[in-house]
């Protein structure tokens, strides 16, 4: 009966730790929806007329921002991840094209993410900023997002147009 109680300890522990991977990879995916959410209402708040406005010569436009977004969200899950390419929209309005990119990538990444091995985060990748984990290439999808969706609710209160309320979690 003593021989099964080590075997019992390791159980609960590679379960114990196989739920705190899962409960991190459930968190980034609820984040990651609730990213999208907000930055599509961003993109939807701002009219077709400005979306070439930008506060200086020096930044980029609204449009711009938000091809960036997406440019760089495509860029590193394809890279990192093996997302395959996301369907590119050929809507004639830029507005409702960059909408749909940007929908069309956030939810190849959604589920290109809830498939990838929990085991795999921990791999180093070479980065152009050094070697980083996948964990971090992950965090970094997220946190670009938030640093120009900064930028997009400025462009807003510039042309007195309310943001959308926040949601973050």
């Amino acid at each position: 009966m003593r021989s099964i109680y080590p075997l019992l300890i390791l159980l609960l522990s590679l379960t114990t730790i196989q739920a705190q991977e899962n409960l991190y990879k459930q968190a980034w995916l609820e984040k990651w929806q609730n990213s999208k959410a907000y930055l599509i209402a961003i993109a939807e708040e701002m009219p077709d007329s400005l979306y070439d406005y930008k506060p200086t010569e020096r930044e980029m436009s609204f449009e711009e921002q938000l091809q960036h977004i997406n440019g760089n969200m495509e860029w590193l899950a394809t890279t990192y991840f093996d997302k395959p390419e996301a369907e590119v929209s050929t809507a004639t309005n830029s507005k409702e094209r960059i909408i749909a990119n940007l929908a069309s990538s956030f939810d190849l990444i959604f589920e290109t993410i809830k498939a990838y091995p929990e085991a795999r985060f921990a791999e180093p990748v070479d980065f152009f900023a050094g070697e980083k984990s996948r964990l971090q290439i992950l965090n970094l999808l997220q946190d670009h997002i938030t640093h120009h969706r900064g930028q997009l609710i400025v462009y807003l209160n510039l042309n007195a147009l309310k943001p959308p309320q926040y949601t973050g979690w």
